[in-house]
């Protein structure tokens, strides 16, 4: 088989070593077949037997031709892995389509086709080539699936060769793999208005560039295709070319989910966990107010941000749908930090220089935060975010509540509510989309205990 390496998505399998490496391949039946072949040349040396002397070189020899046989075999061909899709939420399923072809004229013989997929996305899939033509080609598939979210490799691909007579066995890998991105679990969130913010479009995000009176016209350039009515002769004579007055451009309002990561705030884990239902609650909150038209960013307790470029926040447009992508594949890989405070989200908070830009405009935009349990401190940190904010609010899973044991988060909603937040409690098992409700409708600054719906 021909070496190569593989490019992309498809190549050439690489040889996995010498002879040395092709004797290694020998299955359990052919170190039998020496073994007894062996122990018969003995025992016709010792008899002095011709007949069982022969018989005991067939069955070394066997085992030694086919080595040989397939350590020189030549085949040319081509793999090739196609997934579709790359991204998947946690419970869904993705098709992966493997390609081989025969590059070469001779045809090939029985090709034993296998690849390499983590045990959390199911067995590892195996299928059997009976023969390929010269220049013929094969596809076969299997599906993956993933409770769990993560970045999963598939691959390398690997092809197994075996002799008639099952005595050994080759084993020539691929070069290249593809990544499985598992992205949290979402759910359709009702389009209700958060406390102190508008819409991201609209009369309360426009900010007009043209203010009243001529003399505070911004004019620009005339472009083609422009209204001669928006002419501007003022500063057309004073300029000495045709200008235009800048029509209104619409400003984007902000939001920021904050998620409290830290492994001291949750207890358990598994896909049923505090800390999973609060990672798919902000994977399904950002993808709800991009659609709603709101530039968005994802912080963390540590103050690590994603979004835009430089972990700002989304720009409109196709980096809007990056933007989402950037974030989905940042949950589907966060894990616990070792922080045991919020002090670093708060700084972030106070110097993100993206809501520096808003701070004239009458505050911060929406912040919407997923805590795990606050002490007192951790309260007081949280209840100082709200300072700077349109609006605010906090849904809190206590680890007592989850755990089945009575509540110990009322005095840190009370806490949180002082503080101009509305909060609410999150029970186990809470479906998302009732609590949004509940905390669009909820006056400002309030504290309540969400339901199951």
């Amino acid at each position: 088989m021909s070496a190569g390496a593989q490019r992309g998505a498809g190549g050439l399998p690489r040889e996995a070593g010498g002879l040395r490496a092709s004797l290694a391949g020998l299955t359990t039946r052919g170190r039998s077949f020496l073994a007894a072949g062996a122990a018969a040349a003995a025992c016709a040396y010792v008899l002095g037997q011709s007949q069982l002397l022969r018989v005991g070189l067939l069955l070394v020899v066997l085992p030694l031709i086919c080595v040989l046989a397939l350590h020189r075999t030549r085949h040319r061909v081509s793999g090739s892995r196609r997934l579709t899709p790359s991204r998947v939420p946690a419970g869904g399923e993705a098709r992966v389509q493997l390609r081989m072809e025969n590059i070469s004229r001779v045809p090939t013989g029985l090709l034993m086709l296998q690849d390499r997929v983590p045990y959390v996305l199911g067995p590892r899939p195996r299928f059997v080539l009976d023969r390929v033509e010269g220049g013929g080609r094969r596809e076969v598939s299997y599906r993956v699936r993933s409770d769990l979210r993560g970045r999963y490799p598939l691959g390398p691909l690997q092809l197994r060769l075996t002799d008639p007579f099952g005595l050994v066995e080759l084993t020539r890998s691929f070069s290249a793999y593809d990544t499985l991105t598992v992205i949290p679990r979402t759910e359709p969130l009702p389009p209700v208005r958060m406390t102190g913010e508008a819409n991201g479009y609209g009369d309360g995000s426009r900010r007009s560039l043209a203010l009243s009176g001529d003399d505070d016209v911004i004019p620009r350039t005339y472009r083609r295709g422009d209204d001669l009515r928006r002419v501007h002769w003022r500063s057309t004579a004073r300029y000495g070319e045709l200008m235009v007055r800048r029509e209104e451009q619409p400003q984007r309002s902000k939001a920021t989910v904050l998620l409290d990561t830290r492994h001291l705030a949750y207890e358990g884990a598994g896909p049923d966990s505090a800390f999973e239902w609060a990672v798919s609650a902000a994977a399904s909150t950002l993808l709800h107010v991009l659609e709603q038209g709101f530039s968005v960013r994802l912080l963390t307790d540590t103050g690590d941000s994603a979004g835009g470029e430089g972990g700002g926040f989304s720009s409109g447009g196709q980096e809007s749908a990056e933007a989402a992508g950037l974030m989905m594949d940042t949950l589907a890989v966060v894990g616990h930090s070792d922080g045991s405070g919020l002090s670093a989200a708060h700084d972030a908070l106070r110097g993100g220089a993206g809501f520096a830009a808003q701070g004239a405009a009458g505050g911060d935009g929406l912040l919407i935060a997923f805590f795990g349990d606050l002490d007192e401190a951790q309260a007081e940190t949280a209840a100082r975010m709200r300072q700077r904010s349109g609006g605010a609010v906090a849904f809190v899973l206590d680890s007592a509540t989850w755990a089945g044991e009575p509540s110990r988060v009322e005095e840190r909603l009370r806490r949180l509510r002082d503080a101009g937040w509305t909060a609410l409690s999150v029970p186990p098992g809470a479906p998302f989309g009732e609590l949004w409700r509940q905390a669009g409708n909820a006056p400002l600054g309030t504290a309540t205990s969400g339901g199951r719906g």
